[in-house]
């Protein structure tokens, strides 16, 4: 166990050996400011982070792991159309590209790109 941090404390009892190295980012970086300002940087909820931290989050955990991994982990992808950036960045354009937006020249791009992405695609077949 590791003192001074209770996050990371909190996610070492509830994940044990098992705990991903995304989840170990994910209670450093609420040790190092707080569960709500990393919860707000993740776009999630503060009950989210704390539901993950105590492994008691039910739902599919893939879209936060790439978010914490983009953001505390150096997580990048290559896109078609703006080339290497954050995971979590590519989460939001495939989040916004699901609705076609015409009056912005940079959503009418990525609405076209996210649909050939095979990152997309992967996703939607889940």
């Amino acid at each position: 166990m590791t003192g001074g941090n209770e996050h990371l404390t909190t996610a070492e009892a509830a994940w044990g050996a098992d705990m991903p190295d995304w989840v170990r980012a994910l209670a450093i970086a609420c040790g190092r400011t707080n569960q709500r300002a990393v919860a707000q940087a993740l776009g999630r909820s503060g009950a989210m982070v704390n539901q993950v931290l105590k492994r008691k989050y039910l739902a599919d955990t893939s879209r936060i792991e790439e978010r914490v991994r983009g953001l505390y982990l150096d997580g990048r992808v290559q896109c078609p159309a703006l080339g290497e950036l954050p995971s979590q960045q590519c989460q939001d354009w495939r989040d916004k590209s699901a609705t076609f937006a015409a009056g912005n020249p940079l959503r009418t791009r990525m609405f076209r790109a996210c649909r050939a992405c095979p990152i997309n695609r992967k996703e939607a077949a889940e």
